[in-house]
């Protein structure tokens, strides 16, 4: 229960953070956002990124070893860039039309994929 909650409060937070660091490059072509100036991008940034942190922070208490949940600190890192990429690549698809995913982005995302293999790799 605590593995399932940790990662779905991971996700969370990873969407949240996606959204402040690549959303605002879509703010341009919103309406309500043409005339911001960066000051006011970055101070919109940081309040999507508190609410990354309002899920990213249980999450790790929830999930980490030493506070009575399933993983250890390196494992939880493996899960959180994971799913960083994960929710990058998704997000991309949905919001940047013009970007393609390119065989080279896969293979990559597949190595990626093979390290959190080896992070939970049980060895003697």
């Amino acid at each position: 229960m605590k593995a399932a909650f940790t990662v779905f409060m991971l996700s969370i937070s990873n969407i949240f953070m996606t959204m402040a660091w690549y959303g605002h490059l879509r703010f341009k072509d919103m309406e309500w956002s043409k005339n911001l100036g960066l000051l006011s991008i970055i101070l919109l940034s940081w309040s999507i990124a508190l609410l990354e942190y309002l899920f990213q922070v249980p999450a790790n208490r929830v999930g980490f070893k030493g506070d009575g949940g399933p993983f250890s600190l390196l494992q939880l890192k493996i899960i959180q860039e994971t799913l960083s990429i994960t929710v990058f690549v998704v997000f991309t698809l949905l919001f940047f039309k013009t970007e393609k995913i390119a065989w080279n982005h896969i293979v990559s995302f597949a190595f990626i994929l093979l390290a959190v293999l080896f992070a939970f790799w049980k060895s003697k």
